[in-house]
């Protein structure tokens, strides 16, 4: 029992130092383009440069950082063209499994996504970002985790990380939340009707919508950093 505790101590590390640094990305903290200093996060996180490096490569893999020679770890930027692919898969992939979940989840499940609708403006009236990204993932992954499809749900997940670093900016914009709340409540309003092309089409817009914010924001972003260099 104890050396199986401790066996698993250097992967849990490893994990909560890649959630400290994948939830510092996504929420915006660390902007893209921006540098990790590798000495700086150590001392912030309180662990060694390899548990770091380890976590970091783990990131790397998920495309949120690249590692530059000479330079470290540097946060990924989300080119116009990945940004519109992202969006894209997302609302291909997103339409099928709001369908699915209208067709196959339990009545518990969509009293779930109800709440968790509510939830999400609650947090959006108060204006906390960091509370609205946490209610928006949890809501996803009770849609997610009860349409009937892993792998429709882990495809979705591998691309949630990126697609946060979009979402961070776009999701709180003021030209974007009130559409994105009142169109979370008709998705809500269709999956308890378990009118499962109406939840697939709002689905669908959703994204649609969003990245329309989305790509005007990384326009606006382009132009700034253009404009200072």
């Amino acid at each position: 029992m104890n050396s199986r505790g401790t066996a698993l101590q250097p992967d849990t590390l490893r994990r909560q130092i890649e959630n400290a640094v994948r939830q510092a990305i996504t929420s915006g903290r660390y902007k893209p383009g921006a540098r990790l200093i590798e000495r700086e996060l150590c001392e912030e996180l309180g662990v060694s440069r390899t548990s770091l490096r380890e976590a970091l490569r783990k990131l790397e893999a998920e495309k949120l950082l690249e590692i530059v020679p000479h330079k470290g770890p540097v946060v990924a930027v989300i080119s116009l063209e990945e940004a519109k692919e992202l969006y894209a898969l997302r609302g291909v992939l997103e339409g099928f499994a709001a369908r699915e979940f209208a067709l196959n989840g339990s009545d518990e499940a969509i009293s779930q996504f109800a709440r968790g609708a509510e939830a999400l403006r609650q947090h959006a009236l108060s204006g906390d970002k960091s509370e609205v990204l946490e209610a928006k993932s949890r809501l996803y992954n009770t849609m997610l985790g009860n349409c009937g499809n892993n792998l429709v749900r882990e495809v979705l997940q591998s691309l949630f990380s990126r697609i946060n670093i979009l979402r961070a900016t776009s999701l709180m914009h003021p030209e974007r939340i009130d559409q994105s709340l009142a169109e979370i409540d008709a998705l809500a309003a269709a999956l308890e009707k378990r009118d499962a092309e109406e939840a697939a089409r709002i689905a669908s817009l959703h994204v649609e919508n969003a990245c329309v914010v989305a790509l005007q924001l990384l326009k606006e972003q382009r132009a700034s950093v253009a404009a200072e260099a």
